[in-house]
């Protein structure tokens, strides 16, 4: 019994950290990285959007995203612990 005494500690442990890992808060990301990650997405610039009360959520607002705009900024938010929002907006021409 004495040698199965680690592996109780241990499991518990090794629990707690991996919980705590996925328990990151979210990070802001400056107005500079989300223009260049739009950019990349061939969004224009002001097109993603991070609310600070939200911080979790990447909004994208614009008209008629093409499919490969979608997963390029989903596939960028996924890998930065962000959920991504999308808005389809018409603007009006003129």
């Amino acid at each position: 019994m004495v040698g199965r005494r680690p592996s109780i500690l241990l499991t518990p442990l090794a629990l707690a950290l991996t919980l705590s890992a996925c328990a990151t808060p979210a990070q802001m990301h400056s107005e500079e990285q989300l223009n260049q990650v739009a950019l990349g997405c061939g969004l224009a610039l002001g097109e993603l959007i991070q609310d600070d009360s939200e911080k979790r959520l990447l909004l994208m607002v614009h008209q008629n995203p093409s499919a490969a705009q979608r997963v390029c900024v989903a596939k960028w938010a996924r890998k930065n612990g962000l959920k991504t929002v999308f808005v389809n907006m018409s603007f009006p021409e003129g």
